[in-house]
Order: C-alpha cells, then sequence, then structure tokens
C-alpha cells in the first residue's frame, strides 16, 4: 500500500476495502491523464494522496453529507475536492463543473473509470448554471468573496442554516478572501490542522457560509 494511503487511512480507519480500492485506482488514473493534460502541477504530483485527496477530505471531517444530499463541486479542475467525497459519500450525489473542456473530460474519464453512479460532470459556468443543492464546495477557485457571490444563487434555501452551505478550501491569509462587506455573515473559519497533523496544512483554511 503507498504510504500517501496509509496515512490516508490512520485519520479514515472506516474506510471500506472498496473505497481503498478506489482510492487507490484514482491515484493510478491521476498519474496516467496527468501525463497527457495537466491537471495536476507536474511537480506536485508526488504529492497527490496528501496534498489533493487528504486536503479534498478535510471536508468529511468537517460535514458528513447525508444520503440523498445534492453537493456542487465548483471548479473542479481534475476532480478536486468533488471526487475524494464522492468516494467517501457514495449515497450523496456530486455535480462536478469546470469552465474548462479538457479538465472536465479528464473527470468523466475517472469517474468512470471507477463507475461512480453518483457522479456527473458538466462543462459550464457556476452563474449559467441552474439548479439548487444543499452544499457548494471548491478549493482555490478565486477569493472566497467572489466564490460566495457567485454560487450563493444555487444554494437550497433550508429551513435549518445548518443543513446547507457553501464550504471552501484555501490557504494563506483569511482577510484576503473575505470582503469587508461580508464580515458581518456568519462565516465560519476552521484550521485543517484541527484535523490533520502534516506541516503542508498548517496554513490550510476551511472557510464556511451558510448563505
Amino acid at each position: 500500500m503507498h504510504p500517501g494511503l496509509s496515512r490516508i487511512l490512520t485519520y479514515f480507519p472506516e474506510l471500506s476495502d472498496k473505497q481503498i480500492s478506489f482510492f487507490e485506482q484514482l491515484a493510478k488514473g491521476y498519474a496516467f491523464w496527468n501525463e497527457r493534460i495537466n491537471v495536476i502541477s507536474r511537480k506536485d504530483i508526488v504529492n497527490l494522496y496528501e496534498h489533493h485527496i487528504l486536503y479534498s477530505l478535510a471536508i468529511a471531517k468537517f460535514r458528513s453529507f447525508l444520503p440523498g444530499e445534492n453537493i456542487l463541486d465548483v471548479g473542479t479542475g481534475g476532480g478536486l475536492p468533488g471526487l475524494p467525497l464522492a468516494i467517501f459519500f457514495p449515497e450523496s450525489h456530486f455535480h462536478l463543473i469546470d469552465n474548462i473542456g479538457k479538465k472536465i473530460k479528464v473527470v468523466e474519464a475517472l469517474a468512470n473509470n471507477l463507475h461512480l453512479k453518483n457522479v456527473t460532470c458538466q462543462k459550464i459556468r457556476a452563474e449559467e448554471l441552474k439548479g439548487q443543492y444543499n452544499y457548494i464546495i471548491g478549493r482555490g477557485v478565486s477569493k472566497f468573496g467572489f466564490f460566495r457571490r457567485q454560487t450563493r444563487h444555487l444554494l437550497k434555501k433550508s429551513a435549518r442554516r445548518d443543513k446547507c452551505g457553501i464550504i471552501y478550501l484555501t490557504g494563506g491569509d483569511i482577510n484576503n478572501h473575505i470582503f469587508p462587506g461580508d464580515k458581518d455573515k456568519n462565516i465560519t473559519v476552521v484550521p485543517v490542522s484541527t484535523y490533520f497533523q502534516e506541516p503542508f496544512f498548517e496554513t490550510k483554511k476551511i472557510l464556511f457560509s451558510s448563505s
């Protein structure tokens, strides 16, 4: 077993043999496609398990998605964080979108190779998309303020505000991500180091907004 996958298992010992196999196959798929289309930095592909798959699964530590819930991954790029989360939550549905067609083709190929029936992919911008989702997720797409304004119309109007929201992975100075007019909004900031002890996560954050 790859050392990176072993590290994931230390944080998620509940993973089934099937899920472990899926993560192994996903890593092989990224290695294959990244030689053809640069969806992950070629310098960083050796850190795939920690910097990309485990990082994506920080969202699973923050929030458990329920069966039947719909999650939208905006600006998914190479399928992150959507694909790892789809493996982790097989009974929730994930819709992965990006405006770059070649990246969506890679994501579709990866999902089809794993026969992930809870994943759909689409080449589209969030502003053009119609639909309602329990959660919107993203990773390093833009400043959180922009991301929130471009996607919040796609959130379900839940009677319980804690049952829907925007979950965003980012690094750096949080003040650069939250616009002055948004500082009074209910935005939760959680250090990823709360969940994972590796040095890579020391500067990483989860941002959550319920509207």
